[in-house]
């Protein structure tokens, strides 16, 4: 990756075009841009005249938040290796970039956006046929809002045969439409019908996973259900987006557009985090809701701490998150307890795992290691993956698949994403699960999904609608 002084968007890409013909083959650039503060909103709702493919994160802890519209490259892996598989094209891609970026903000410049479906293996497509299982996207435009500043990062990839002046007139036409968006109308999607996927046989499911952990064929296995909804009409997703981020503090708020479709959603479970080599993960496994009253809510956090089941199931996340983050770190650093970590809806155990990444090592190796944890799989990991793809009648796609980004420095940020749905013009996908061990009440479990449902439910016009 070759670091450039600071040139006029023309005269970047006027240099890329003359080395791409001089070399036969296309390059990529990137430019950074300070700009007037920006409403990321704004930015993500005028990009959908202009590209299909557009991305937001913002993250937990609300100190950056990130808008990609279009698609000036992607990284797809086709191999059983997807992780590694996506590096090693990221790495390529590197190479032949030319990058100006004086500002040195994370977030900027080369960022790479997307996610990994739960299960590769899985055969059924529908309903994510416009998602690929492995899905990493650099955006054409990319919002950065740090540090209370805002950035534009400009990438194209230029190909010998592109014409000069009319990749300039193009560029500089969707960077004063992103920029110079107008109002729009912020308005909640209508319910018209909601459907329950067959919850009497998914009880059963329930049920028949105790006998069999019972028997010894594993010891945890996580259960997901899906709910469909159509609306009077296509979702605005631009609302729906904003209402999350109103409503869900303390959660990573995301939406990945491909082809139309959308996954969106708010979801409180880091994975793995990445910044100038110092590691954090996350357990969050046990749950319960918040309460009516502060004495309320302290009452039910004290049954959660002090639940066999809950503490049994946080447990085996723990232990298996500081076992893969081991293998790759030092330094490791976990809690002796877990703590509570509040929502608005529901409240968690929460243990965070710190790490110094070892040289050599990368976020996507890490995510490799972890993905899926037994908050979202079961234990052990391969066992309760296998019982999933034969017993869920679901396909999860990239529900409680790793999502998130990374940029040209090795730092990036992965969530699990679950409190989410995928929807498609006039319909959505609503998709929660629960651990399931030996003593599991599948009545219990089915409730506990209706809570982790609510935080989508609410936004999507269902909350005045029972399960």
């Amino acid at each position: 990756m070759l670091h450039t002084k600071a040139p006029q968007l023309e005269e970047m890409i006027g240099e890329a075009l003359q080395k791409a013909h001089h070399l036969g083959e296309p390059l990529f650039i990137s430019i950074v841009e300070h700009i007037d503060d920006q409403d990321p909103y704004q930015f993500f709702e005028a990009g959908l005249d202009i590209d299909q493919h557009r991305s937001f994160w913002q993250s937990a802890e609300n100190d950056l938040t990130m808008v990609g519209v279009g698609k000036a490259s992607q990284l797809y892996a086709k191999s059983r290796q997807r992780f590694r598989e996506v590096q090693s094209l990221w790495g390529e891609l590197q190479e032949k970039a030319f990058v100006h970026d004086n500002y040195n903000q994370k977030g900027t410049g080369m960022v790479a956006l997307g996610g990994f479906s739960f299960d590769p293996e899985k055969q059924e497509k529908t309903p994510w046929d416009n998602f690929s299982d492995s899905q990493m996207t650099i955006p054409a435009f990319l919002l950065t809002k740090v540090d209370g500043q805002s950035y534009l990062t400009i990438n194209a990839m230029i190909f010998p045969e592109d014409h000069y002046q009319q990749i300039i007139t193009q560029i500089k036409d969707h960077k004063h439409r992103l920029l110079h968006q107008g109002e729009w109308t912020h308005s909640l999607p209508f319910i018209d019908q909601l459907y329950e996927m067959v919850p009497e046989a998914w009880k059963r499911s329930v049920k028949q996973a105790t006998e069999d952990i019972k028997a010894g064929l594993m010891e945890k296995v996580v259960l997901a259900r899906e709910v469909r909804l159509t609306f009077k009409g296509d979702a605005h997703i631009t609302s729906v987006l904003k209402a999350l981020a109103q409503t869900q503090p303390n959660s990573y708020i995301f939406c990945y557009e491909s082809e139309g479709s959308h996954f969106i959603g708010a979801t409180p479970e880091r994975l793995a985090k990445l910044d100038d080599r110092e590691l954090v993960s996350t357990c969050l496994a046990g749950t319960i809701p918040r309460g009516l009253s502060e004495e309320e809510d302290q009452k039910l956090g004290e049954e959660l701490l002090n639940d066999p089941k809950n503490r049994q199931e946080h447990q085996f996340v723990v232990e298996m998150i500081k076992e893969a983050v081991e293998a790759c770190s030092r330094k490791v650093e976990v809690p002796d307890g877990p703590v509570l970590y509040p929502l608005r809806n529901l409240q968690h155990l929460y243990t965070p795992v710190k790490a110094v990444l070892d040289e050599g090592y990368t976020l996507l190796d890490v995510i490799a290691k972890l993905h899926p944890t037994p908050a979202l799989g079961g234990l052990p990991q391969n066992v309760a993956v296998d019982y999933i793809r034969t017993h869920e009648t679901l396909n999860r796609g990239w529900y409680a698949g790793p999502i998130g980004w990374f940029d040209a420095q090795d730092n990036g940020e992965f969530a699990v994403a679950i409190r989410s749905a995928l929807i498609q013009k006039d319909e959505a996908s609503l998709f929660a699960g629960c651990g399931v061990v030996e003593d599991s009440d599948p009545e219990a479990e089915y409730e506990e999904t209706a809570v982790k449902l609510k935080p989508m439910m609410s936004v999507l016009g269902g909350s005045e609608w029972d399960m």
